[in-house]
């Protein structure tokens, strides 16, 4: 209640008498005419007798009533201020820019600072920035910290003309003060903090190379080597207070705090290293792959993320580990390239899946990557053949071939038995594509990278085939999804699945030079990523036709990609004494982003290269294509700038950024990755 209701209820009060006696009045009125002139008189009297003691009452009480209100006025204003600079709770008044103008005691007893520290309230809690204070926002809340003491400092924004009674018309910095408020939350972060550490994480550990390593060694000292690396598993999460329990011969399940599993991490997980070093005369390392979860109020749901973490980190070659948090996920080791399993029954069973699903739809479309190479075209003229066979209608969905890729293209449209229905606009396949459709998604496990995101929400039944490592975008719902990291490319991964996928499919000579095309030029004319099962696809690829001449004859250069090529290596920078990094020109090039990759292979044959890093700029963003031998994990790093691939073969679009930016930020990371230890 402000001033003026408090004056307007004390005259209301004060003319009580007057209106009582105006009411004698009218009842003397009244009788007169009603009763008679005696019961008048006699009222008049009354009324008369009512205001001379009102009248005396007030004159004696009026000087003594007004010293009291000022008495009582006066010491409320001195308990209002009394209890407001003895407040439990630590109170000061800012200016706008954060000046300390006024403080309780608690305040001063708890800054151990007095009224004459004028300063800014950041010289006593650094937590407070300009950022903090209120402005656009009336209030705000940061959480400071005090002799080892939490506290939650709440501020608010009040005008001064409200807090002194004032009427003021002026708004602005110069009228307004922040009051600021500090509660101890001390024992409250302490609780929440012994919460969180114990939170329950979820986890299932896989060796992944068991039988392989079981083949390597004697018979007799099978049972040690299991029982060796049984014992470094149980032994590293005892440490920890954690428990594990073995479901399979080369499967665990355990559980740890979340304390725990930050004291894992913090030493990188070193089991991964440690199991390597388990040798009892095995002629192959074991390793080891795990997926852990946390985040989620139900244990089952966890335990249903873990599974799908350890399912990432199989699908990304092993030899590490992925921690998922709700919708964020990290990754730990990585760094070896993954062990190429050498059965072919995988491949089997993934035809024979694939080709049930086709025989199901009515319609097969067939998507790669947004600038599609090589390995793209050989993989989806693959499923291609094997949609035909079983006489589906079957469509490639490409919006304008590079011209890395055009004369292959160009080869299959001038062909009358493919013809131009062959290869399909994004646009076009949105309208033709439904729910009775397939979509087979081949060389990228991504949503983003496809020629076309749309159609993946266009149909239920998807089919990803897949050689690069999986990360944290991923297709999700997919009926079937075959991804081998230790594959070499989309197109060996496709060629296994033809041999297995109908005996009566024999593919045509030019369907195996796009194959064998995708081939050579994802392992550098098989210089890279090769492997038994390379060498094998290569072969039949052969038997069926494919001519390495007539390949090496679409896959020639232009004089331009040719000149970029020797300028981008003239231009090479050795970082850090083994990182070659270049900018590889944009103009006059049709297909920038293959020339970068091939640059970038041309700079690991330089003498003490690790790994090489070529930047171009191309549709308004940057392009880095990020090539290594063996040594370094070039995976690891484009996965730090929003990328992926493989642990040798990588790469990384950067948007909203120029290449100078780029580049900078490319050497921060490496620095950043070399002295956390992560390559």
């Amino acid at each position: 209640m402000d001033e003026k209701n408090v004056i307007e209820r004390i005259k209301k009060y004060i003319q009580w008498p007057l209106w009582f006696g105006a009411y004698w009045l009218a009842m003397a009125i009244l009788f007169r005419f009603v009763i008679g002139r005696g019961a008048a008189l006699l009222t008049v009297f009354g009324g008369a007798l009512y205001m001379a003691c009102a009248a005396f009452l007030y004159n004696r009480e009026k000087t003594r009533s007004a010293s009291g209100l000022i008495r009582l006025a006066a010491e409320y204003g001195q308990i209002q201020n009394k209890l407001l600079k003895e407040f439990i709770l630590p109170y000061a008044l800012l200016d706008m820019k954060g000046g300390i103008l006024w403080m309780n005691d608690e305040f001063a007893a708890l800054t151990g600072k007095n009224n004459n520290f004028h300063k800014n309230v950041a010289a006593v809690f650094p937590q407070i920035t300009n950022s903090n204070l209120p402005g656009k926002e009336p209030q705000t809340e940061v959480t400071v910290s005090k002799d080892e003491r939490k506290y939650r400092a709440a501020m608010t924004l009040v005008d001064a003309g409200d807090m002194f009674g004032e009427d003021t018309e002026e708004t602005g910095d110069s009228n307004s003060m922040i009051a600021m408020y500090l509660f101890d939350e001390t024992e409250l972060a302490a609780i929440r903090e012994d919460r969180d550490n114990n939170r329950i994480c979820c986890g299932l550990l896989s060796i992944d190379n068991y039988e392989e390593a079981l083949e390597s060694v004697e018979e007799l000292r099978r049972s040690l080597l299991v029982a060796l690396v049984e014992r470094k598993i149980n032994k590293y999460f005892a440490d920890v207070d954690g428990i594990v329990r073995k479901t399979e011969k080369d499967k665990y399940f355990f559980l740890i705090r979340k304390s725990s599993l930050d004291a894992l991490e913090a030493g990188k997980f070193s089991l991964l290293e440690d199991v390597k070093t388990v040798n009892v005369g095995n002629e192959l390392a074991l390793t080891i792959s795990m997926g852990i979860s946390y985040g989620s109020h139900y244990y089952i749901q966890n335990a249903e993320q873990a599974r799908s973490a350890i399912d990432i980190a199989l699908g990304r070659g092993g030899d590490q580990v992925v921690v998922k948090e709700g919708y964020n996920t990290r990754y730990f080791g990585g760094k070896t390239e993954s062990v190429e399993k050498y059965t072919r029954v995988k491949a089997r069973v993934k035809a024979h899946a694939l080709k049930e699903i086709i025989t199901a739809k009515s319609s097969v479309f067939i998507m790669g990557h947004h600038i599609p190479d090589m390995d793209v075209l050989g993989a989806a003229v693959g499923i291609y053949a094997c949609a035909k066979s079983l006489n589906k209608p079957a469509y490639i969905v490409m919006d304008k071939p590079p011209d890395a890729i055009s004369m292959m293209v160009d080869t299959f449209k001038d062909s009358p038995v493919y013809g131009e229905e062959m290869f399909i606009s994004s646009r076009d396949a949105i309208e033709m594509v439904n729910s009775a459709a397939v979509l087979v998604v081949v060389d990228t496990n991504k949503p983003s990278y496809t020629e076309c995101e749309d159609l993946l929400r266009r149909t239920n039944a998807i089919v990803v085939l897949d050689h690069h490592r999986q990360g944290k975008e991923m297709i999700q719902n997919a009926v079937l999804s075959y991804i081998e990291p230790y594959a070499s490319s989309a197109s060996e991964m496709v060629a296994e699945i033809v041999q297995y996928f109908d005996e009566a499919l024999k593919i045509r000579p030019i369907e195996a030079d796009a194959m064998y095309g995708g081939i050579m030029v994802d392992t550098s004319n098989f210089l890279t990523r090769t492997g038994v099962r390379t060498f094998e696809a290569a072969a039949y690829l052969r038997r069926n036709g494919a001519d390495v001449t007539r390949i090496r004859k679409m896959l020639r250069d232009t004089m331009e990609d040719v000149r970029a090529k020797s300028t981008a290596i003239a231009g090479a920078e050795i970082y850090e004494q083994c990182y070659a990094i270049s900018i590889c020109p944009s103009s006059g090039l049709k297909s920038p982003t293959v020339v970068c990759a091939q640059t970038a292979n041309e700079l690991l044959s330089v003498v003490g290269v690790k790994a090489s890093f070529v930047l171009t700029f191309y549709n308004n963003q940057v392009y880095i294509s990020a090539r290594a031998i063996d040594e370094v994990n070039v995976q690891l790093i484009m996965e730090r700038l929003g990328g992926g691939g493989h642990l040798n073969i990588a790469g990384a679009q950067l948007q909203d950024t120029s290449v100078s930016e780029a580049v900078s930020l490319l050497k921060s990371t490496i620095s950043e990755m070399r002295k956390e230890g992560d390559i």
